[in-house]
């Protein structure tokens, strides 16, 4: 499993750029997984998406229902489960999330906000470090993720890093890909 998981938000990206530029550059710079949010858009536009983003070599993940051809779900915690067997993970926001996310067989989990965000201002104070260690499963901080910040994230407990703003905002998206990468991986 991928040490780094990339969120989408159109709405974060540069005018002049487009979403599907910011993927390529992504995936050109070594991401492998993407979790597609865009959960306003219909699901014949969130399977455009998808289907672009595979294309650049990107294994695809999607938030809250499923996207055909999707390599998963990733659902609020409180979701019911996807009706069809598929990898599937929680957005978590404390540890019984996460017990009960491990207790349903969830693949994985997100836990946020590490820190603060300027995606969701006002989102919740940062959780403590401690709530990163010993999970049940593989948990992905999310919230506030940087280059910066990324290896400490690691070194809490976290099984690798969610991070939407920093890459979706970026100037440069594939040299902010590059960096979390190298702080992410052992």
């Amino acid at each position: 499993m991928t040490r780094l998981l990339v969120l989408t938000d159109r709405a974060q990206v540069p005018a002049g750029r487009s979403l599907r530029d910011v993927l390529a550059a992504a995936a050109d710079a070594g991401l492998r997984t993407v979790l597609l949010r865009e959960v306003d858009l219909p699901d014949d536009e969130r399977a455009k998406i998808a289907d672009h983003a595979r294309t650049a070599g990107l294994e695809v993940v999607a938030a809250h229902r499923p996207v055909p051809g999707c390599a998963g779900v990733h659902l609020p915690a409180d979701a019911p489960l996807p009706a069809v067997a598929t990898r599937w993970g929680r957005s978590c926001h404390h540890r019984a999330e996460l017990a009960a996310a491990a207790a349903e067989g969830a693949w994985w989990a997100t836990l946020s906000p590490y820190a603060r965000t300027e995606s969701k201002p006002g989102h919740g104070p940062p959780l403590p470090a401690s709530a990163f260690a010993g999970a049940p499963l593989p948990v992905f901080a999310l919230g506030g993720i940087t280059p910066a910040n990324a290896a400490a994230a690691r070194s809490a407990g976290a099984y690798g890093v969610a991070v939407m703003g920093a890459v979706m905002r970026a100037d440069d998206p594939a040299s902010v890909v590059a960096a979390l990468l190298r702080e992410v991986h052992p």
